[in-house]
């Protein structure tokens, strides 16, 4: 089988891999591009295969960079299933749509620009209604059962305990009567995070896709950063300050409800904390927290208790949801110290950015990060230690307290990876490993060899590997940016190709309307669609 490896290749976002057989193409998720990563390789582009020559797709969770093209995917034509677990489905339902919203709504405001510029008119990369559409091609497995998404293709999801939903997948490949089997990690829950159960143990596979996000660097230790989290909002509520958490609307929000609801229970303490109104501000976080609500069967044990005995994990009396642009607004309009939790958690989009606008240049405000921020986004440089920051237009200097918690991360940290890998009765004989930035992923992969003496690889974008009985591997290119060059030119093809073939089909759909017997108002209707058809072919020359 070749793999191609088409995202989260040297950066944290984008993930996509192509996998081959001699029968049979798949792909394993479709990921929006974030940050630096969307510079170089624009979520607009033309995938650079057939998306008709697909003959199924496996995601393995919600987050965007996952699963955010997956509308493009749909509306460039791909009309097959879509492998992947009930919650990442029941979430999807959410997400996509929510993503095309804003694909629509950056659209807009980039060609009011456009149009005062004189420049051309450009669609949206896909719309809400895309995105809805899509839906319709996903197939909900549930963990652990086997599947045979094609005749040479077995396949299980496995828990990634990562968010909701999530997993890990194992693939068997039948060539030439040999099995071989590929496991692609997802993104590795932490240990021990609130809601989610730990990563699921796999005992073997020949070769291994495993995420790097955290594999350079430990994470505080849970309590640690529960105690770490409480200390830093007493010390802002006491000032008169605010406390403005950029979450994830997925995972990381509902975590941190979690966390605030056991402190809430246990803590016996008269801290300013439990007397501290707590916003979530995001209607897909209030969304996303309804479906966490509904699959308590994918709660680890503790949360399952706290249900058990009548109480609801993801509720406490200080906790309010906001959803309404106005209400969103009268956060910053009211004096009243408060937690607001807001998307998106690289501070990218939504309504996080009014929030950063109205707090950042607050001395008495603090800012705490609890998930990965990826290069070139906000997120990033204010944690990098920005002293200024545009937004919506306007410089604003950086007075707030900058945090950063890691202990309330979704990935596993070096030693969590390395544990996973570990459990591995019989070893991978070669781990590729992606969905990490380039010092990070070359320490992880100096340790995984020190550790275990396992041969590793680190692709770069577009680079294809065979792997199979003979583990041979061929590249595509060694120089980065030729790949890319290389993955343009065919997506090009691509698009021509389906150009001719959506012309040949206007041809033949309009020969097939003409008869004999058409009335005036028939030929009317004939004329406007080859005047449309004209129109468009002399635009485009």
């Amino acid at each position: 089988m070749k793999i191609t490896f088409l995202g989260a290749a040297k950066t944290v976002t984008g993930s996509c891999y192509l996998v081959e057989t001699d029968k049979t193409s798949f792909i394993v998720d479709c990921g929006m591009f974030q940050g630096r990563a969307e510079e170089e390789f624009p979520n607009e582009s033309a995938f650079p295969f057939n998306v008709q020559d697909i003959d199924f797709m496996l995601l393995t969770h919600a987050h965007i960079d996952h699963s955010g093209r997956i509308p493009k995917l749909y509306k460039d034509g791909y009309k097959n299933n879509i492998y992947t677990t009930k919650a990442t489905l029941q979430l999807c339902e959410i997400m996509l749509p929510d993503s095309g919203h804003i694909q629509e709504m950056e659209n807009e405001w980039q060609n009011r620009k456009n149009e005062r510029a004189g420049k051309k008119i450009i669609p949206p990369i896909y719309t809400s209604q895309d995105a809805t559409d899509c839906l319709k091609l996903f197939e909900p497995k549930i963990y652990n059962e086997m599947f045979d998404p094609a005749d040479d293709v077995k396949v299980r999801f496995t828990d990634a305990g990562h968010i909701l939903g999530s997993a890990m997948i194992e693939i068997w490949i039948t060539e030439n009567n040999l099995v071989s089997k590929i496991v692609f990690s997802g993104d590795i829950g932490n240990k021990n995070i609130p809601i989610m159960r730990d990563p699921s143990i796999i005992e073997e596979t020949d070769y291994l896709v495993m995420e790097s996000t955290y594999g350079d660097r430990l994470h505080e230790k849970s309590v640690s950063s529960v105690d770490k989290f409480v200390t830093i909002v007493n010390e802002t509520i006491s000032k008169g300050g605010n406390v403005i958490i950029p979450s994830f609307a997925v995972g990381r929000t509902q975590e941190i409800i979690y966390e605030i609801n056991k402190f809430d229970k246990h803590k016996a303490v008269n801290a300013k904390f439990l007397k501290t109104p707590v916003y979530v501000d995001s209607p897909l976080a209030v969304s996303a927290t309804m479906v966490f609500r509904e699959n308590t069967d994918c709660y680890d044990d503790e949360a399952k208790q706290y249900i058990t005995n009548g109480d609801n994990p993801l509720d406490f009396p200080n906790l309010h949801f906001t959803e309404s642009t106005d209400d969103s607004k009268a956060l910053n309009e009211d004096n009243e110290s408060k937690i607001i939790i807001s998307a998106s958690g690289m501070c990218d989009a939504g309504r996080i950015k009014h929030h950063l606008k109205h707090n950042l240049w607050r001395k008495d405000s603090t800012i705490i990060f609890v998930g990965f921020q990826a290069e070139g986004t906000l997120g990033r440089k204010l944690v990098d230690g920005a002293k200024q920051v545009k937004l919506f237009g306007e410089e604003i200097t950086v007075n707030a307290r900058i945090e950063m918690i890691e202990g309330f991360s979704g990935h596993a940290d070096l030693d969590g990876l390395l544990s996973w890998i570990s459990a591995f009765k019989k070893k991978p004989m070669k781990i590729y490993l992606v969905h990490g930035e380039g010092k990070t992923i070359l320490n992880f992969s100096n340790s995984i060899k020190a550790k275990f003496n396992i041969e590793t690889y680190i692709p770069t974008f577009g680079e294809s590997v065979t792997v199979g009985a003979d583990n041979v591997k061929t590249i595509l290119n060694e120089d980065p940016q030729k790949n890319i060059e290389i993955l343009q030119s065919k997506a090009v093809v691509n698009d021509i190709d389906a150009i001719q073939e959506n012309f040949k089909k206007a041809i033949n759909s309009l020969k097939a309307d003409m008869s004999s017997a058409m009335t005036p108002q028939d030929f009317e209707k004939i004329n406007a669609r080859i005047k449309a058809l004209k129109s468009t072919i002399e635009t485009a020359i």
